[in-house]
């Protein structure tokens, strides 16, 4: 199968990315097992190696506690997603704003927008 990556940026970061999407979706649940790192790269359609930085990844993040013998598990510490979930946000909307003040929308305009979308 495998996914569409952007060419510009590491494939680890962009399946760290995804998986914490899905922590703030509420696709994956604190307590949650993941695939196995073969499965994980399989289903993804990269290298196993890519699959254990991402799992290193998630667990320097606290977001993942992998169990000797069991595989690797979403934290059950719904603080910490929440947390992950705010750091998130505030980047989405970081990058949205320099991306608008880049090209030279005022902060009125965009909130005109945003509130004109929001009312449809």
């Amino acid at each position: 199968m495998g996914i569409d990556f952007e060419k510009d940026r590491p494939i680890y970061l962009q399946l760290v990315e995804r998986i914490c999407g899905e922590l703030v979706s509420g696709a994956r649940k604190p307590g949650d097992k993941l695939p196995s790192v073969r499965e994980f790269a399989l289903e993804v359609g990269v290298n196993t190696n890519t699959v254990q930085n991402v799992y290193k990844q998630l667990e320097q993040m606290e977001l993942t506690e992998t169990k000797r013998g069991q595989g690797t598990f979403i934290t059950p510490d719904s603080s910490k997603i929440s947390s992950m979930r705010e750091e998130l946000k505030e980047q989405l909307v970081d990058r949205f704003l320099n991306n608008v003040e880049m090209m030279g929308f005022t902060q009125d305009e965009v909130l005109q927008t945003i509130k004109e979308r929001s009312e449809r």
